[in-house]
């Protein structure tokens, strides 16, 4: 028996004992073909073949997934490539079938390698990204001017069936956005990973990355709501200062944001839904949407009634007014 032929017989005999996850499914002269899993979503189909004088030279490598990036598996292949340059001379099989398996074990972040990479896009130059693979979490930062927002997003070892987690957000935007940032984060997160209550949806239903889905959210927010304005003075709702920024929940100029996403002063919420027109209901100037805010519970025909109300009080102290001069 030859060199290669004692190799073979020697990962035939160890490959799924020293390998965790490992399956053998082909093992011969012309072809050893092994597939590598850590999760549903974390598997390397490994194909080496013997090149001419071997071990003399490198093995031949070709990674394959169903579910990992293509440029993540070819810049695999390069590192393996060079790692097995390192075993000239040596059994190369199974100490590269090692790396790879470690490979995974260490980079858990592998399973969103193309959505990283998305995000990295769309961040500007004040913002932050940085992996975190011992813990298998990304830590964001976003900035814009003077305000910010920061969080740690853990991305579970069975992603992307299992939604990311939105932790530890920081930031100094009010509390109100506090609330819809982490909140809406969640949601979207969820419905990324749940079939929708529609019976006829859940049957096709599938789960989908949720990583650049919750970041691309939480970029947009934080660079567009500080030049929001409020839609009925059209002053711009946050202060240049987030330390000038209204907290009193009850003060004429807090920020309150409707349902819809756009932005009121608390007064000037009050006072658009005290006057008409009521029918149909109040409709948000901008998007035409039906307003619903939970600090206004009163329905079109009451506050239509108590508009009519005041505006005949109003005349009749005009008509007492104009008696007494």
């Amino acid at each position: 028996m030859g060199f290669i032929d004692d190799e073979l017989q020697e990962v035939s005999k160890l490959c799924q004992n020293v390998i965790d996850g490992s399956r053998l499914v082909s093992c011969v002269r012309t072809m050893v073909r092994v597939e590598i899993t850590k999760t549903r979503c974390k598997t390397i189909i490994v194909c080496i073949q013997f090149s001419k004088d071997y071990p003399n030279t490198p093995l031949l490598i070709e990674l394959k997934s169903k579910t990992l990036s293509v440029k993540l598996l070819d810049g695999l292949t390069e590192v393996c490539e060079k790692e097995c340059k390192n075993l000239l001379g040596k059994a190369q099989v199974l100490p590269i079938l090692k790396f790879i398996r470690n490979f995974i074990d260490e980079n858990p972040l592998i399973c969103c390698y193309d959505e990283i990479s998305a995000i990295k896009e769309i961040l500007e130059h004040d913002d932050e990204l940085k992996l975190k693979q011992k813990y298998s979490c990304v830590s964001l930062k976003i900035q814009k001017g003077l305000y910010y927002f920061k969080a740690k997003i853990e991305v579970p070892d069975n992603y992307p069936v299992a939604c990311v987690k939105l932790e530890d957000a920081d930031t100094n935007f009010p509390s109100l956005f506090v609330r819809h940032f982490i909140g809406q984060g969640k949601e979207l997160a969820r419905q990324c990973v749940e079939p929708p209550l529609n019976k006829k949806s859940q049957s096709s239903f599938v789960p989908s990355p949720s990583l650049k889905v919750v970041i691309s959210f939480l970029i947009n927010s934080v660079k567009t709501l500080p030049q929001e304005h409020c839609q009925s003075c059209r002053q711009t709702c946050l202060p240049p200062n987030p330390e000038n920024a209204e907290t009193n929940e009850t003060a004429n100029m807090h920020v309150e944001r409707l349902y819809c996403g756009h932005l009121f002063h608390l007064r000037c919420l009050v006072t658009f839904m005290k006057t008409p027109p009521f029918h149909g209901g109040k409709k948000c100037p901008t998007c035409r949407q039906r307003i619903y805010h939970n600090k206004w519970g009163v329905s079109d025909k009451l506050a239509e009634d108590r508009w009519a109300h005041e505006q005949a009080r109003a005349r009749e102290l005009a008509e007492v007014e104009d008696f007494l001069k």
